[in-house]
């Protein structure tokens, strides 16, 4: 292909941002008169050409010159620096003639070829067939003298390319020359894709011309595999850029671009768990994506596609490896948690079975007679010996006690690209070395791989392995070993009872969609009426968690209905479910439903576990009916119960119960004791759920800062395991803890994120939060009116409970605009659930509410009795937003003395919540008070690099430990490479939000570049 015929195609470059600007910079430099060069060196996909298309889309008013290393011509002298100078025409107008009489015989030009024109307007980013044109800069241009006194100090004859190897300089001067000649006229570039396939001879005429051209207005931009030091014979003159993989954030908004709407959540995280951040390979997996994968009704890729461009530049360095080599390769890629030691019994066995006899088919295993040892068997140093070739090629690592592929998509590649022949003999080869009882469900994978036995052995053997795995157990997952078990399975119930476990196991582990399509599965299958059960009541959890509340309900109590008669405890779990979706939705009128049926099925007898569902159900049901006196019965049973289960679902609905009693210690103890559980069994899936009964607990308690930490991690965790109901609900959160720390537009961005994913989905206790969070900031900066216009419409605030925990802010907003009707109502609610809990923090905030209600003269008391419930209670951001309003109330009242007293302790407490905008409020009333207040100030650092080496550690560690959660999440993300839009799409706030947290964080830590950052944080 031509230059001409190259595309120049102008694409977003997903987390390349310092790259493109080291191309911005090149080409700035080329605009001036002064070139330059730079390699982007990186593996296969990482995007290298992508960056020369995009330098060339840049590239306005250039000559744009293009070639491409092919190793088809990699013996052929001169056949890149053709490809890339042939389509200029005849170089006689250019060159002195024997300078130009050299060129075409060495290039093999034909003599009447057509010259590029001299004149005429030049075209934004011209290739070479569009001809160059004058520089636009005016002035003449000192190259062309120079290119005479060269030319004057160094004749030249017409000579044949077989000259003698003395007058090998003369083709690499005229190429300079004409290149120079070419710079004359307009700045050029010149694109060198695949340097480490181009012929020796363009290679080094390349270099040459590159190392030259600083002066003169041309820039080189080449690309090759693999950095200097893996054959690219470079220096210092040419700078190197090496390209790695995509982080999480880049690799996920290069997927945004690139995949179809309704992408599941578990197959994007499929897709880029197998791309590892290459480039290439996340869009070709994109683009193989057919309407079944979609769907989830058929299973996810396992490698980059056959056939690919990234398959065949992978398969080509394979396949210039030994083929014992390749063998070994193969058992790598088989088992990815396959240590050194493994490897080499597997590869070398001293007694029983030889290597497989397929070796010789397509990596069949290490041929029989590769490195016998004197006893039969290959010498384990011989087994490392035949990987050398891997690692010198770049293709393995070894990493601790066990070797990895270095670019980790290999991997699969190598394995999809074996015959099944292969792949069987070096299955039985590994599950031949898996002997201990930590390795059963290793052993029994690659048994049922390599079908060493009876069909059915296999698969129950399998399957009980994957039932039995621990938590981390690694390679392989349980669901992947019982989807297997069940492939292997005929019998119908059994098949169905082993897909239904994969499903299970499936969505424990974070894959929802896979999930389903393994339920999906059951329906043409004969099922049992209980299996049928189980499996809806799977289908509830996956709704509610992903997808529409009103269809999660409706599952639960399908489940209800096959289950009640066959498993009572279970049936019991899925009417709470089914309530519990309701509660979510904030269809309060379907929970109360289902309790009223509970209250019917009771029994005396009842086990611990479903006495403690039933007691749950009644509880909740009397407080969402606003009885909370009633509520508090069932709801210290449910407390006195929680011992006795383990259940992380039973132990947040006791949580739960403890919240709605006021026991916010206790509550925080119940989420934190299932958050790690969940954690030691492995269950992802739980995670994003279970930390949100963390948070509300922690808001109760005023640990605003945790609170933040754990729904970051929460959004994260839902983010990947494909729970969009969840993440609207950590979303609300953070846009909770936004509001109390005055962050304007994160609040904003994150509300509304969490009330479109509420309005999408029927989420009404994330809707409810959200707009709980917006009052809030309202309130915060004065906004009293449109605090309680948020919180006093229909819409987004029909959630009983959290409507009861805003109450303080409507009851604030309402009684500064006047509107003591409502709030007096609101506080008779407020009042009655209070008083029900004895707990002196929501005591005091009903004190609180009475003050502000007061007639004039009668509040004075109000607040004291306030503060003085506060000092008994946790919450101190509660304790300084009381002492602010008593404050205001004592300088209206002509005390400033007294008000000053409080307006200090609020401000100090403020400032160490970063409440920016209530710590602002304290200081307009500190200064109506009488009182001088300095303006807020920056944490002071002193810089690292005047402190000896212990004290600078200590210093280091204790600065990151002031920053706030959110500070520290973006400060981690940009220090490992993320850009700030990268950074905003992960967390959901805006680049001018991250770039507001990194100012400070420099300040902070006194630091002035990312590449600080990312040296103190390594």
């Amino acid at each position: 292909m031509s230059p001409a015929s190259l595309p120049a195609r102008v694409a977003v470059l997903r987390g390349r941002d310092a790259e493109q600007d080291a191309v911005r910079r090149l080409l700035d430099r080329a605009r001036t008169g002064s070139g330059g060069a730079m390699l982007f060196a990186g593996g296969p996909g990482m995007g290298k050409t992508a960056l020369l298309d995009h330098a060339a889309g840049q590239a306005r008013g250039f000559l744009v010159l293009r070639t491409r290393g092919a190793e088809s011509e990699h013996g052929l002298p001169h056949a890149a620096l053709h490809r890339l100078l042939r389509p200029l025409g005849d170089p006689g107008p250019h060159l002195p003639e024997p300078q130009a009489a050299l060129l075409r015989a060495t290039l093999h030009l034909p003599p009447a070829s057509r010259p590029l024109s001299a004149t005429g307007p030049r075209a934004p980013g011209a290739t070479a067939s569009d001809g160059p044109t004058p520089a636009a800069a005016a002035g003449g241009r000192p190259s062309a003298a120079r290119r005479r006194a060269r030319t004057a100090a160094a004749p030249f004859s017409p000579v044949a390319p077989t000259q003698e190897a003395g007058d090998a300089l003369g083709p690499a001067v005229a190429v300079l020359e004409w290149l120079a000649s070419l710079a004359a006229r307009g700045p050029v570039l010149v694109c060198v894709d695949d340097l480490h396939h181009l012929d020796a001879a363009s290679h080094d005429l390349l270099l040459f011309a590159a190392r030259r051209l600083a002066a003169e207005p041309v820039a080189f931009l080449f690309t090759a595999d693999r950095p200097p030091g893996h054959g690219a014979a470079l220096d210092d003159e040419v700078p190197v850029r090496v390209l790695g993989p995509l982080d999480p954030a880049a690799a996920r908004q290069m997927l945004d671009d690139l995949a179809p709407a309704g992408l599941g959540e578990d197959l994007r995280a499929s897709l880029e768990r197998l791309a590892h951040g290459v480039p290439l390979a996340l869009a070709e997996l994109t683009g193989s994506l057919t309407p079944g994968r979609l769907a989830g009704t058929h299973a996810p890729p396992v490698s980059v596609p056959p056939g690919g461009r990234l398959w065949r530049a992978h398969t080509r360095r394979l396949a210039a490896l030994p083929e014992a080599t390749r063998a070994l390769l193969l058992l790598v890629a088989a088992d990815p948690d396959l240590d050194i030691p493994t490897l080499v019994r597997a590869a070398a066995p001293r007694h029983g079975d030889a290597a497989p006899s397929e070796a010789g088919e397509r990596y069949g295993g290490v041929p029989p007679d590769a490195g016998r040892g004197h006893g039969g068997g290959v010498s384990p140093g011989h087994v490392l010996d035949l990987l050398e070739p891997a690692e010198v090629a770049g293709v393995l690592t070894a990493e601790g006690d066990r070797y990895a592929f270095a670019e980790p998509v290999m991997g699969p590649v190598v394995y999809a690209a074996a015959s099944p022949a292969a792949r069987r003999a070096a299955h039985r080869l590994l599950a031949g070395v898996l002997h201990h009882d930590h390795q059963r469900l290793r052993r029994a994978w690659h048994r049922a791989a390599a079908l060493d036995g009876s069909v059915d052995e296999l698969a129950a053997e399998l399957a009980e392995a994957a039932q039995a795995a621990g938590p981390h157990a690694g390679h392989p997952e349980p669901y992947l070993a019982l989807e297997r078990a069940a492939e292997l399975t005929e019998r119908g119930e059994v098949k169905a009872a082993r897909l239904a476990a994969a499903a299970h196991h499936a969505s424990i582990s974070g894959h929802p969609q896979r999930a389903r399509a393994l339920l999906a599965r059951l329906s043409p299958l004969t099922v049992p009426a209980e299996m049928r059960g189980q499996a809806e009541l799977l289908r509830g959890n996956l709704e509610l968690l992903g997808g529409e509340t009103g269809s999660a309900h409706d599952r639960f109590l399908a489940a209800a209905g096959w289950l009640l008669d066959r498993d009572r405890s279970l049936g019991v779990r899925a009417l709470v479910r089914a309530a519990e979706a309701g509660y979510f939705a904030g269809d309060h009128q379907r929970f109360l439903a289902i309790a009223r049926r509970a209250a019917v099925l009771r029994r005396p007898d009842e086990r611990p576990a479903t006495r403690l569902m039933f007691e749950f159900l009644e509880g909740m049901a009397a407080t969402l009916r606003g009885r909370h006196a009633e509520a508090a019965e069932p709801l210290r049973r449910v407390l006195l119960l929680a011992p006795h289960v383990h259940s992380t679902a039973m132990l947040v609905w006791a949580g739960s119960a403890g919240l709605l009693l006021g026991d916010d210690a206790n509550a925080l103890a119940l989420a934190t004791r299932a958050v790690e559980s969940a954690r030691g069994r492995g269950g992802a899936s739980a995670l994003p759920q279970l930390l949100s009964a963390v948070i509300n607990a922690e808001l109760w308690l005023g640990r605003y800062g945790s609170v933040t930490r754990h729904a970051i991690e929460g959004l994260r965790l839902a983010q990947e395991t494909g729970q969009h109901n969840t993440a609207g609900q950590h979303l609300a959160w953070l846009a909770l803890a936004a509001a109390v720390q005055g962050d304007k537009e994160t609040c904003r961005t994150r509300a509304a994120a969490a009330l479109e994913v509420a309005d999408a989905h029927g989420l009404g206790v994330a809707a409810a939060l959200g707009n709980w969070a917006l009052a809030h900031l309202d309130l915060s900066r004065g906004r009293a009116a449109d605090a309680a216009g948020r919180l006093r419409a229909e819409l987004r605030n029909g959630h009983v409970v959290v409507r009861v925990m805003a109450t303080p802010t409507f009851i604030e907003a309402a009684a500064r605009t006047g509107e003591r009707q409502d709030a007096m109502a609101a506080l008779d609610v407020l009042d009655r659930w209070a008083g029900s809990t004895r707990n002196p923090d929501r005591l005091a905030l009903a004190a609180r509410c009475h003050a502000l209600l007061a007639e004039p003269g009668a509040s004075e008391e109000l607040f004291r009795h306030a503060l003085d419930l506060h000092h008994r209670g946790s919450c101190e951001f509660e304790t300084a937003r009381t002492e602010l309003l008593f404050g205001g109330a004592l300088r209206r009242d002509r005390r400033p003395g007294a008000a000053r007293e409080h307006l200090h302790s609020a401000l100090d407490a403020f400032e160490r919540f970063g409440a920016r905008l209530w710590a602002a409020q304290a200081r307009a009333e500190l200064r109506a008070a009488g009182q001088a207040v300095p303006p807020p100030s920056t944490p002071a650092s002193r810089p690292f690099s005047h402190l000896p080496e212990g004290e600078r550690q200590a210093d280091r560690q204790a600065q990151i430990a002031r920053l706030t959660a959110q500070q520290e999440q973006i400060a981690r993300m940009v220090a490992e490479g993320a850009t700030n839009r990268e950074v905003a799409a992960r967390l959901v706030i805006s680049p001018r939000t991250v770039d507001h947290h990194l100012r400070n964080i420099f300040a902070q830590l006194g630091i002035r570049s990312r590449v600080d950052l990312a040296r103190l944080l390594s």
